[in-house]
C-alpha cells in the first residue's frame, strides 16, 4: 500500500490586536506632551491601547519607541525643514522654515512646541542613547541647511562676505526659540512676528 502523502495545512502568522502606525501616533503625543524623560511605560501603555510584552515585542524599549516616534513625526505630510531647502533663494527656504515652525509649533491640532527640541532638553544621563540621537538629527539639519546657504552664496545669492555656517546656526537657534517660546504660550501670529523680524535682516536678496 502506498504512502498517501499529506499536504500541510498552511501557517498563518497570528496577527497584531492593534494598529502600529496609530500606536505610534499615540506614543508621539505622549512624548510630545511630556517629553522623552516625563513620558513613563504605563502613560505610553494607556495611550497606545496596549500591554507592556506588547509594547516591547512591537517597538522594542522605550529608547526604539520614542526614535520610532521621532522618525514618524519628521515624515508627517507637514514637515517643513527639509522641503524649505528645496526653494529657489535663501530668502525663500528661511522664510518657508521659520513661517513652517510658526504654524507647526502653535497648530491647536498638536501639542505645542517641537518634541524634538522638547525631548533633548530634558534628558538625563540615563538618557544620553536618546539625547545623543536628537542632537545628531539636530546637526544633521543644521549642516543641510548650511549647504544650502552655502550655494546660495557661491550663486550671487548672498553675500560675499557671509558666512554659511554662522547663518544656520542662527536659523537653527531661532527655530529651537520658537519651540520653546509655543510650549510658554506664544500663538502662532506671535511666532510670525518673530519670523518677520529674522526675514527683515537676511542678508540674502528679497522678492
Amino acid at each position: 500500500m502506498s504512502a498517501t502523502a499529506v499536504t500541510p495545512a498552511p501557517t498563518v502568522g497570528r496577527p497584531r490586536a492593534f494598529d502600529m502606525e496609530k500606536a505610534l501616533q499615540k506614543a508621539l503625543e505622549v512624548f510630545w506632551r511630556k517629553g522623552y524623560e516625563g513620558a513613563s511605560l504605563p502613560d505610553l501603555c494607556e495611550a497606545m491601547g496596549i500591554n507592556k510584552p506588547s509594547l516591547y515585542a512591537a517597538f522594542g524599549n522605550k529608547e526604539q519607541l520614542f526614535l520610532k516616534a521621532i522618525e514618524l513625526y519628521e515624515n508627517r505630510p507637514c514637515a517643513f525643514y527639509y522641503p524649505a531647502l528645496e526653494h529657489a533663494t535663501s530668502y525663500e527656504v528661511v522664510k518657508h522654515m521659520l513661517c513652517g515652525a510658526a504654524s507647526a509649533n502653535a497648530d491647536p491640532n498638536n501639542p505645542p512646541g517641537c518634541v524634538i527640541v522638547q525631548g533633548a532638553l530634558a534628558c538625563s544621563e540615563s538618557a544620553a542613547f536618546v539625547k545623543e540621537a536628537l542632537i545628531i538629527k539636530r546637526r544633521a539639519g543644521e549642516t543641510a541647511l548650511c549647504e544650502r546657504l552655502q550655494r546660495a552664496k557661491n550663486e550671487g545669492d548672498l553675500p560675499a562676505d557671509s558666512d554659511p555656517a554662522a547663518l544656520a546656526r542662527y536659523i537653527g537657534a531661532v527655530l529651537q526659540g520658537m519651540a520653546i517660546q509655543a510650549t510658554s504660550g506664544a500663538n502662532c501670529a506671535e511666532l510670525k512676528q518673530v519670523a518677520e523680524t529674522v526675514l527683515s535682516a537676511w542678508p540674502g536678496k528679497k522678492p
